[in-house]
């Protein structure tokens, strides 16, 4: 045996001995740690909305996770009969219930939030608005970038609206003025930095 492998040799058994001094066995076997945790953020089982089913009917609500805008599957209850008009007026309502309600344990878990707060009302229009507005009892242009977000997008993408161009018209309380809000994939990526442009309203 050379010099160089009696070494190398001696070198291994005095480190394995030190190893057993300190209470470490050696091994060539990695250590396993455990596995990372493997839930995805925004990803919910399915199971959450099927815990609401019976409560009325499916629509869907845009909430926050990981900074973007997300949807949701949730329920809003409507009296079998009502007239079209007064419909969409009880399903927007529905949909803002639904923002400003608390996350459910799953949602939360999964990493959902809402900008929407307190308890804001809509109305249907007023006068000479447009057949499809929405009057809120809290004016758009003060309500946060992200709850201002989520009730245009939500709204937009629902049965509420009779626009098929992802839009809706908002407005105030009465005599405040109308404007069109568009829902767009840079609001919905970006909500809390991108507001959704919108337009004057015009009177009929």
């Amino acid at each position: 045996m050379s010099t160089r492998a009696g070494r190398c040799l001696a070198a291994a058994g005095v480190l394995a001995a030190l190893l057993s001094g300190c209470g470490i066995r050696a091994t060539q076997v990695p250590t396993d740690f455990g596995a990372a945790p493997s839930r995805m953020p925004c990803a919910l089982s399915g199971t959450d909305a099927s815990a609401q089913a019976g409560r009325g009917i499916p629509v869907q609500v845009f909430l926050l996770c990981a900074s973007q805008l997300v949807t949701v599957d949730r329920f809003v209850r409507i009296p079998d009969g009502t007239a079209e008009a007064e419909r969409r007026v009880l399903v927007a309502q529905g949909l803002l219930d639904q923002l400003a309600a608390t996350p459910s344990p799953a949602e939360k878990q999964a990493g959902y939030t809402t900008g929407v707060t307190g308890t804001i009302k809509v109305a249907g229009p007023h006068g000479k608005d447009p057949a499809d507005t929405f009057r809120l009892s809290t004016r758009p242009e003060v309500l946060g970038s992200y709850a201002l977000a989520q009730i245009v997008c939500t709204f937009a993408d629902s049965e509420a609206t009779t626009a098929d161009d992802g839009s809706v018209v908002l407005g105030g309380p009465e005599g405040q003025p109308l404007r069109r809000y568009t829902c767009t994939s840079e609001v919905r990526s970006r909500p809390g930095s991108v507001t959704p442009p919108s337009t004057e309203a015009l009177e009929d």
